[in-house]
């Protein structure tokens, strides 16, 4: 099936609250009040010969030798933020070492994984690292499959390149970012709801799109994968 289909998406609006002064009535002023009749003298009291020792000195609780070893409270733990979601972004372009490719629907995540094993087995025998996560950029998608290209990020140039590779850039230009976490199966979801954000944005989007794995797809169980999808704009 399609990749990209339609989905409809509910959206909630916040709606910000108003705090509204209200001005409290001027009440009127009652009257003063009588003054109390005086009270009779009484006589002094004599005075005491003994003389009174002045208080003790009081201390506040900071001078307390127990409230200064008070332990400060542990740090409240971080808020953790959501992930992207059509949040624009700067595609820059890198050095990559690629590999051409076609799939089936049914098959595609396999038909990816076999074409990352290939870019990685053709690295690790010229012993040259990686230096960013591997790509996969459609080209072009039907009902039945899609054509596409496998991306791996180097620093210099790789000998010895196989059938349908090639050595070149990553795409570059303006772009929104999504994440997808789970599956590749149910990246449906995913993509649904990308195609619903463009049609409310009214966005026109290239036709490509480019998911950048996290996660190592060939060492990452297949639902704990974390993949940013990226539409460049037009």
């Amino acid at each position: 099936m399609n990749r990209i289909s339609t989905f409809r998406a509910a959206l909630v609006a916040l709606l910000p609250l108003a705090a509204i002064a209200l001005a409290s009535p001027s009440h009127a002023q009652s009257p003063a009040a009588s003054p109390a009749p005086a009270a009779s003298p009484s006589p002094s009291p004599a005075p005491s010969a003994t003389p009174v020792p002045p208080p003790a000195e009081t201390k506040s609780p900071a001078d307390s030798p127990a409230a200064a070893q008070t332990p400060a409270p542990p740090p409240t733990a971080p808020v953790q933020t959501a992930d992207p979601f059509g949040e624009p972004f700067t595609l820059e372009p890198k050095k990559v070492v690629m590999l051409k490719g076609n799939a089936n629907w049914d098959s595609a995540f396999d038909t990816l994984i076999e074409a990352f094993k290939t870019l990685t087995a053709l690295l690790d025998k010229q012993g040259v690292k990686a230096s960013g996560n591997p790509m996969i950029v459609y080209t072009s998608t039907d009902d039945t499959g899609f054509t596409f290209v496998a991306e791996i990020p180097v620093d210099q140039d790789v000998k010895g390149l196989g059938k349908n590779m090639s050595m070149g850039n990553s795409p570059d230009g303006n772009a929104l970012k999504f994440v997808h976490r789970g599956s590749y199966d149910n990246m449906d979801n995913t993509y649904e709801a990308i195609t619903n954000h463009l049609d409310d944005k009214k966005l026109e989007a290239k036709d490509t799109f480019i998911e950048e794995y996290i996660t190592d797809p060939l060492k990452t169980a297949e639902d704990k994968l974390v993949i940013n999808v990226y539409v460049p704009l037009k």
